[in-house]
């Protein structure tokens, strides 16, 4: 309703400009906002579990392409091999293929100027890229002339354009084979921007993949996923501050204490947290033990009032005194 509302309000202003009409009555028309859409991303492990499912379906190249790029269906279809350039690892995004009720399958110019773009393409789409032309000119090869001479990228294996429509339909039976949850072929888009910002890669970067007209569009689309980024920060924040209130691995030498075996054995200097591998017995021979070995005597003390530091169990156990 939005979207029929804006069309006619911008045909009735076109008109009053022509001075065919005295007023634009559609402007009196106020409209709800529309909801969002929402949408569910793949995660990190599903996205590798969705690429690893895709390597054995003859669209892997394709599929590849959409969740590490984030090119639009239209696009991907769109794309000639005039457009790749597999040596350099570019690609350039001048078309997108739309069935129209008029015309059919039809090439059309991108959805905004800032969509016409170029993109750079990472290793792993050249490779598939390049087995997959393979695997194409083989199929024409096979069709012989009933194989149409078109340049794209990603046709039937009669060398046909592929529709939009069946790629949806495709694309959910992968997704049924591989086990994987179903969602729309748009999110593999949006998962690959969530994955982005979740590395950290600037917004403007993104936005330039995209091909988003403006940097408010991708802010505002993925402005939940910027929040759970800053709630993920706010609590590192927190506890490092946290952890920051607690005393040092280890003290300053001042803070050592000496203590004596109360059996008057060899004197030792106790250095908190050094690691002792031996037993009481080997305290009796003047070894060093460490904190972890020592046994809390809260509230133990001896006859004159000093407090004790037991180190062992049981009748292995020996107490110390400071000195």
């Amino acid at each position: 309703m939005t979207y029929v509302h804006s069309v006619l309000k911008s045909a009735l202003e076109h008109a009053v400009r022509e001075d065919e009409l005295p007023c634009n009555v559609a402007r009196n028309v106020k409209t709800t906002a529309p909801r969002p859409t929402r949408f569910r991303p793949l995660t990190a492990v599903e996205a590798r579990h969705f690429l690893d499912a895709a390597r054995a379906d003859r669209l892997h190249a394709l599929y590849e392409l959409a969740i590490r790029t984030g090119l639009r269906k239209g696009e991907l279809l769109g794309l000639r091999w005039e457009d790749l350039d597999l040596t350099t690892g570019t690609a350039s995004i001048r078309r997108s293929l739309q069935r129209t009720r008029t015309g059919g399958l039809t090439h059309l110019p991108t959805k905004t100027r800032a969509s016409e773009r170029r993109i750079a393409l990472p290793t792993e789409c050249l490779h598939s890229l390049k087995e997959h032309k393979e695997r194409q000119d083989k199929e024409r090869e096979i069709a012989g002339p009933d194989g149409r001479g078109e340049s794209l990228v990603f046709t039937t294996p009669t060398g046909r354009p592929l529709d939009p429509a069946n790629l949806t339909r495709r694309f959910r039976s992968f997704l049924g084979r591989a086990g994987i949850r179903r969602i729309r072929f748009h999110e593999l888009r949006h998962s690959t921007a969530t994955l982005l910002l979740e590395q950290g890669v600037d917004l403007v970067v993104i936005k330039e993949l995209l091909g988003h007209a403006h940097i408010g569009v991708t802010a505002g689309v993925y402005a939940h996923v910027r929040l759970r980024l800053q709630r993920q920060a706010i609590d590192t924040l927190s506890g490092a501050l946290w952890h920051a209130e607690e005393p040092p691995d280890e003290p300053p030498a001042a803070t050592l204490v000496r203590w004596r075996c109360r059996h008057r054995c060899r004197q030792t200097t106790l250095k908190p947290r050094q690691v002792s591998p031996g037993g009481a017995s080997d305290l009796h021979r003047g070894f060093t033990p460490g904190a972890a070995d020592w046994a809390s005597s809260p509230g133990r003390r001896n006859a004159s009032g000093a407090p004790l530091l037991s180190y062992g169990r049981g009748s292995e156990r020996i107490d110390f005194v400071p000195l």
